[in-house]
């Protein structure tokens, strides 16, 4: 079976979950054997301390079209997700947790829901979430709500790993730090149609979780990254400027005030800190103005040395191959079935 005939490509991060290994493929398979379309597994090692990889390696050799990669250390979930869809040859990209809280037997419906009814993404939905309900629901809810809010895509539940993709959402997408959970935020802001179906969720059967409550904390901060880099990517200097022109504004009052009190004979320029707080805003203000400077040179020396356009186009009519007038026909959009 030649790479670019395979239809769907699961792709499954694993940390530690030796003990979770053949139960997960052993409900996968006919899972995959019964989709009716050619499949391949990618499994990341995400650099495990136990048996991990010695257990992916004895399934790998009886499974051909289970391929593993191995971390050298650990990186990550999302950088684990990364070297998935990196290696994923399928036209469809359905990546799931390792510990069987996501259920294999929800693939099916993700993937038809994206072949028939026309979505690019379809995020899965854990209605009715097995997870300690103080610890991990209460502040996902809360996540999620406000992810929902400052991106403007509404998902009740963008923790869940277990989700479908056309592989050329993902074309292009670069992922750090827990930035995999915004994906569909990615998809829709570059014009994707992003929808959400209910999965099951069951109680984790080996191992420990992963994450705490920390977690969280790292999510909004890749969420203000996310926000920045579709905003104001192309032009920092509205975010680093506008900052400065305030602290300068700022400066220029506190000075004022401090010259009012001098003149009116209720307190002189060395019995107020209005001066000193004056020449430290000036100062920011003018050193965030600069970093905007530098940074709209380092986003112009992004653009140019990769030869990228600062627009993403999703279709072309009547342009031959090569972006020129021409007589070709209308560029299909990504919209191919399994």
């Amino acid at each position: 079976m030649a790479e670019n005939d395979i239809s769907v490509s699961v792709v499954i991060p694993f940390y530690n979950e030796a003990e979770g290994v053949e139960p997960l493929f052993e409900r996968l398979w006919p899972v995959l054997e019964a989709l009716e379309a050619s499949y391949e597994v990618i499994a990341v090692n995400d650099g495990s301390r136990d048996e991990t990889m010695e257990r992916l390696s004895r399934q790998a050799r009886r499974r051909p079209r289970l391929k593993v990669i191995d971390f050298a250390r650990n990186e990550g979930q999302t950088a684990a997700l990364q070297a998935g869809f990196d290696h994923a040859a399928g036209r469809i990209i359905v990546p799931m947790d390792a510990d069987l809280q996501n259920d294999p037997a929800d693939i099916p419906g993700l993937v038809k829901k994206l072949n028939e009814e026309g979505w690019d993404v379809v995020s899965g939905w854990r209605q009715d979430r097995k997870d300690a309900a103080i610890r991990r629901n209460l502040p996902s809810r809360l996540a999620n709500f406000l992810i929902s809010k400052v991106s403007g895509v509404p998902l009740h539940d963008y923790g869940c790993t277990l989700k479908a993709y056309r592989r050329s959402i993902l074309e292009g997408v670069r992922l750090y730090g827990e930035m995999h959970r915004f994906i569909p935020i990615y998809a829709s802001w570059n014009g994707a149609k992003v929808t959400e179906a209910p999965v099951r969720h069951h109680s984790r059967i080996s191992g420990q979780s992963k994450y705490g409550l920390e977690r969280v904390f790292k999510v909004l901060l890749d969420l203000l990254v996310t926000c920045f880099l579709d905003r104001y990517l192309r032009k920092p200097i509205y975010v680093f400027g506008g900052f400065g022109l305030f602290l300068a504004a700022a400066s220029g009052f506190c000075a004022l005030i401090a010259f009012i009190l001098k003149f009116i004979g209720r307190a002189s320029l060395v019995q107020t800190p209005l001066p000193l707080i004056a020449v430290m805003t000036f100062s920011v203000g003018i050193s965030s103005i600069l970093m905007g400077l530098l940074a709209e040179v380092a986003t112009r020396t992004y653009f140019e040395s990769q030869g990228r356009p600062p627009y993403k186009i999703r279709r072309q009519i009547n342009f031959s191959e090569n972006g020129a007038p021409g007589g070709g026909p209308e560029a299909a959009p990504a919209g191919e079935k399994v």
